[in-house]
């Protein structure tokens, strides 16, 4: 039988616990793509931030931490019950699928945060569009994705080898690292001017690029992929802007 659920509650319901035990410091996430990708928020004190893609809420519990006002929204059940446990009841949890429209008023956010998420989703025109609708003027989206040189190294090697880069193609690949067995994740890989391009369409304003290097807690726990990081990345980060 054919599995027609979202590509991310695919991967992530029967992994929901593992993933949430090891997110706060498993490497690649907490001294890697985490703080690149929070090094783009502005100051978040006193603002409405939507987590889009909330996974088990370790993002959502650092922004409330600085005075964000969280809504956070995943699409898998299984994360939200993590997410509600590392949370409480003071923020806000909706399962929402980033595939359809989100189930938000126009402008009502300033900041939008979506953490390696958005590689789960087929259609960014649509997804972007959303963004843009619920952010206020002026407000900020922040993503991350996977870095398109560093993905189509990763189809070619593990999958296809004549993989198309300009195509946007399926890819799985195996995570180690959380615990056994190892888990495979299915996510959809593009090129550089289909990540960027939605954005344009969608009216937003690109702000800033971060190809981001590891830190040194990250040399400690992993020197190996440290030193092939820190000539090639494996992740993009990314800051736009929906103008007034």
């Amino acid at each position: 039988m054919v599995d027609r659920r979202p590509l991310g509650q695919r991967n992530y319901s029967d992994f929901a616990g593992r993933y949430s035990a090891r997110l706060a410091t498993q490497p690649w996430n907490a001294y890697y793509e985490r703080p690149a990708t929070l090094s783009l928020l502005p100051d978040v004190a006193g603002r409405r931030l939507l987590d889009a893609g909330c996974g088990p809420g370790v993002y959502a519990k650092d922004l409330r931490a600085r005075g964000a006002e969280v809504v956070g929204l995943d699409v898998t059940p299984e994360m939200l019950l993590e997410a509600h446990a590392r949370l409480g009841p003071d923020v806000p949890l909706l399962r929402a699928n980033l595939e359809r429209p989100l189930p938000f008023a126009y402008a009502t956010f300033d900041i939008v945060l979506s953490a390696l998420v958005v590689d789960y989703v087929e259609d960014w025109d649509a997804l972007f569009a959303e963004f843009h609708r619920v952010l206020r003027p002026g407000g900020t989206l922040v993503f991350s994705t996977g870095h398109p040189a560093s993905d189509i190294e990763v189809a070619r090697r593990h999958g296809d080898p004549d993989t198309d880069y300009f195509s946007c193609t399926s890819l799985v690949y195996v995570w180690h690292g959380w615990g056994d067995p190892p888990q495979p994740i299915e996510f959809l890989r593009r090129s550089l001017e289909d990540t960027l391009n939605p954005l344009a369409r969608a009216g937003f304003i690109l702000d800033h690029v971060l190809e981001p290097k590891p830190t040194e807690l990250f040399r400690e726990r992993e020197p190996k992929d440290y030193e092939r990081l820190q000539r090639s990345p494996a992740f993009l980060c990314l800051r736009a802007t929906k103008s007034d």
